[in-house]
């Protein structure tokens, strides 16, 4: 088990009134590419469990993938369609990536870490049905907005945890979903944009979503106080370990739903643990960075010729 960052905690900051909860999320349905829409990746036919596939223009028999999850503060569970299809989406696809947009449960459907289970079994699908699907499955990157974010982040950090245990609690990471058990959910970089990564209070860091920590409760299924050890196992940094993926992190100084210092401090405390993480600031608010594309690319290409560099050395070695 990893050690639990606990002390490291941060939180959540939202005004609603200001600025939609879920940001700026471009639509764009990417009419122009082929697509496989609706697939059940976990084969139980619920709208949750479905995801959309988009492809390339260049025909190749493999392409590597980027998943993106979408930001919803955890409320949604059918908002694939709006998931920075304009930003994330084209800029994915024209730079030879397949682009992986999934559903996952809300808040309202099952508590955490049913949403971190359902992303786990969006990648053992994927890595399950590779030929067919025409994945690369030597990389397997992931990305997410705001609540998308967090969970992207958590993919990270607990790549290699089935489990989470602190005090009493211990929570399944991995969970059971899906016909794909035997292959690995492990992804091999990650994009966060915007998102929370603590939720519960940090002193020099406020609430997101203004909401008192309601919007986490929701998420968690109770309150935070008298619950610190579940808050904790449902917070990327509680699982930091020099083998977690490389990490970008983009955020706005005038985001008004999550603290930048969110992200900044996520940031530090990746590279206090070893691991491998950059972080943009950004002037603006909630949302999807359309001016950091470039970034995100050069992030992703480099993690991925990185790893394809390190493979080889073993290789070698071997």
């Amino acid at each position: 088990m990893k050690h639990l960052f606990i002390g490291l905690a941060l939180s959540v900051c939202t005004s609603i009134a200001a600025q939609n909860w879920n940001g700026y999320q471009t639509q764009n349905s990417l009419k122009d590419y082929v697509s496989k829409k609706d697939i059940s990746y976990v084969a139980d036919g619920k709208v949750y469990h479905k995801l959309d596939i988009y492809y390339p223009k260049e025909e190749k028999e493999s392409y590597p993938v980027i998943i993106h999850i979408y930001g919803s503060a955890w409320l949604m569970n059918d908002y694939k369609g709006s998931a920075d299809l304009g930003t994330m989406g084209e800029t994915s696809l024209k730079n030879g990536y397949i682009f992986v947009t999934p559903n996952h449960r809300s808040c309202n459907d099952a508590v955490f870490p049913a949403q971190l289970n359902d992303i786990k079994a969006v990648v053992r699908y994927l890595r399950g049905n590779a030929e067919s699907l025409k994945i690369d499955t030597s990389f397997i990157g992931i990305s997410g907005f705001s609540s998308g974010g967090h969970l992207a982040s958590l993919m990270g950090t607990t790549r290699n945890e089935k489990v989470g245990t602190k005090g009493n609690v211990t929570f399944d990471l991995e969970g059971n979903l899906g016909d794909y058990l035997e292959y690995s959910s492990s992804v091999d970089a990650v994009c966060n944009w915007s998102g929370p990564i603590c939720l519960t209070k940090e002193d020099g860091c406020g609430l997101i979503m203004n909401s008192n920590g309601s919007y986490e409760a929701s998420e968690m299924g109770c309150e935070a106080r008298g619950n610190e050890d579940k808050y904790a196992l449902a917070t990327a940094i509680s699982y930091i370990d020099p083998s977690d993926p490389p990490f970008l992190i983009v955020h706005g100084s005038k985001d008004n739903i999550v603290p930048q210092c969110q992200g900044e401090r996520f940031n530090q405390a990746l590279q206090d643990g070893s691991v491998e993480s950059e972080f943009v600031g950004t002037s603006g608010d909630h949302k999807v960075d359309a001016n950091s594309m470039d970034k995100m690319v050069r992030f992703f290409n480099e993690a991925r010729e990185k790893k394809a560099q390190n493979k080889d050395l073993l290789v070698r070695k071997n």
